[in-house]
């Protein structure tokens, strides 16, 4: 299945999971060490933005520039409608796109590597919301495979991902796919 597809679905589910948000739980804490959710969410708008840019252009010049303004889930949204259009055009996966710090990829790579980030950030606000994560499941298998090959020399680098954690004996496609990522899928709001 077209990555883009499977983005889009797990977009649909942190929609609902961000139309939730209101101003004081931009304060919350999230699985992200060191980020509050007002925090996440500004690098989520700020992902999607760069995508959206990589994508038209070749390259984005900032990736952290997301703003919230006065309405975090109303920022949100756009990002993700300009990620949406800039994904749109099929000629996006025959370009090579310069993603972030880490190279210049083909866009069907940059098209899974925007979906790791969407499964792994759906999963931080869900447990920063303290609410149910219930992402699709072809996503997550496909996201666990891409996972999987993430190197783990330089793991650090820009903070980009933490260390690998080990997960159950019987964990779950998505309790795997977090461990790959440094993630502990007991993590709960303390």
């Amino acid at each position: 299945m077209d990555r883009r597809e499977l983005d889009r679905r797990s977009l649909l589910v942190l929609d609902k999971l961000v139309a939730t948000v209101t101003p004081a739980d931009l304060a919350r804490p999230t699985p992200c060490a060191g980020w509050t959710l007002a925090d996440l969410l500004r690098h989520q708008v700020s992902e999607n933005h760069a995508f959206a840019t990589a994508a038209r252009e070749g390259s984005a010049p900032d990736w952290d520039a997301g703003d919230l303004g006065d309405d975090a889930p109303a920022a949100y949204r756009a990002s993700v409608d300009d990620f949406l259009a800039a994904m749109a055009d099929d000629a996006v996966l025959d370009r090579q796109l310069t993603i972030n710090h880490f190279g210049t990829f083909p866009g069907t790579v940059a098209a899974h590597m925007h979906l790791v980030d969407t499964v792994a950030h759906g999963w931080d606000l869900a447990r920063a919301l303290g609410l149910p994560y219930e992402p699709d499941a072809e996503a997550v298998h496909v996201a666990l495979k891409l996972a999987g090959r993430i190197p783990d020399e330089g793991r650090e680098k820009n903070g980009s991902f933490a260390h690998r954690v080990e997960p159950e004996a019987d964990a779950s496609e998505l309790d795997r796919f977090l461990a790959l990522l440094g993630r502990d899928p007991a993590w709960t709001v303390s």
